[in-house]
């Protein structure tokens, strides 16, 4: 009895640190603004994971589950999104690499991969370099079609006047547009309606930042290797990225739209072990 009720004792301990390891925690961005973020498992690379515009940490479980048991898994909610601060004035590229900075600068992480879907892609190649010397590789989800690319005041004004006009019914199509027609259609109304639920200031400050800025001046500093995980509904220009920087790949996802991670995570994690393995070789 005595044994028995020595391992429940044990068992339950192990039990409580694994919650508190899971628990949210919190980092000040250099603006002030609480960053909130996760930290699952142990091991290096840490990887690093950045959601989109408008949406939150929670679009990683499925990566978590996979990849915590190998290696130290973050995932982040920008300020603006999920649990993080909304205090913020502006919310640009430059800022949002600086709430990661602050995540990975408390963590005191050395050896890291960053992994951004959408937004995330230009945000994390912001973080990177903030963070020279730490990064080891960035890894795009569904991001990075065109890397330099420069969009145009006539071109951007006209495509946020309706997310202006009437937030939540633009961006549920704009979402929904974004699956392909055989997409699991619980997932789309997930996915859909969380993001049309965004405070719509936040979301379109950052959406035009997006699109004015797409992290531009910064590709001319980054030094890290970027392997992008892409859908085959969008164009990728391989060849004009790669002279963007000094090394870009691309592997591409069928049958599933521009969420690959969401919609078929198995594919995706193979992939990202494949990308986290070379960017290891490469380092």
């Amino acid at each position: 009895m005595k044994k028995i009720f020595l391992i429940n004792i044990v068992l339950i301990v192990l039990l409580l640190c694994i919650n508190m390891l899971a628990q949210d925690q919190t980092a000040v961005s250099k603006d002030g603004v609480k960053i909130n973020f996760n930290v699952e498992g142990s091991g290096e690379p840490a990887l690093v994971f950045i959601h989109g515009w408008s949406c939150d940490n929670t679009v990683w479980a499925e990566q978590v589950k996979t990849f915590s048991p190998k290696y130290k898994v973050v995932t982040i909610d920008l300020a603006g999104h999920g649990k993080s601060g909304i205090e913020r004035k502006d919310y640009t590229l430059q800022m949002f690499g600086a709430d990661v900075a602050a995540v990975v600068n408390q963590l005191g992480l050395t050896k890291v991969i960053l992994i951004g879907h959408s937004m995330g892609g230009p945000v994390v190649i912001e973080a990177a370099n903030l963070l020279k010397g730490k990064v080891i590789g960035l890894v795009g989800a569904d991001t990075f079609q065109n890397l330099g690319e420069t969009i145009s005041a006539e071109q951007i004004d006209p495509f946020l006047q309706p997310f202006k006009e009437n937030f939540v019914i633009i961006t549920k199509a704009f979402v929904k547009m974004m699956f392909p027609p055989a997409a699991d259609s619980l997932l789309v109304k997930k996915v859909s309606d969380k993001m049309s639920s965004a405070p719509p200031a936040i979301a379109l400050n950052a959406f035009e930042n997006m699109f004015r800025d797409n992290a531009i001046g910064a590709l001319k500093e980054l030094q890290a290797p970027i392997i992008s995980i892409n859908c085959d509904l969008y164009p990728v220009q391989v060849e004009q990225n790669k002279k963007a920087v000094k090394f870009f790949e691309m592997k591409l996802m069928k049958g599933v739209g521009h969420f690959v991670m969401l919609e078929d995570p198995a594919t995706f994690d193979k992939l990202l072990q494949e990308a986290v393995e070379e960017l290891v070789k490469i380092d």
